[in-house]
């Protein structure tokens, strides 16, 4: 059994920084790849990043450059640093794991 847990969401104004964190219960945490998606209003969830178990990452073309996603195996958490802030950035971040998502974080960018 897994619980995700996300927070640091926030109303920033375009330009701004967030950093988003999901912190793991489990202990198969630092044996898998985690994932950051989001969901903006009356669209469909989008992947964001990844990270392997490794540390290996990758991005959506949308967020490269900008985004960087780490992880703190002896916290089992990971995060997301958002640098650069767009308004189409606004929607719910979720983290995944494997099967189990969080409940979502709000991230709000305001022109």
């Amino acid at each position: 059994q897994v619980q995700l847990v996300e927070s640091g969401g926030g109303l920033v104004q375009a330009g701004e920084s967030l950093r988003l964190s999901c912190a793991a219960t489990g202990s198969i945490f630092s044996l898998t790849a985690l994932e950051w998606y989001r969901q903006a209003p009356g669209k469909q969830r989008e992947w964001v990043a990844s990270i392997t178990a490794h540390g290996s990452t990758n991005y959506a073309n949308s967020v490269k450059g900008r985004f960087t996603i780490s992880r703190d195996n002896a916290k089992n958490t990971v995060y997301l640093q958002m640098n650069s802030l767009k308004p189409e950035d606004t929607a719910v971040y979720y983290c995944s794991l494997g099967l189990w998502w969080g409940q979502g974080t709000q991230v709000t960018v305001s022109s």
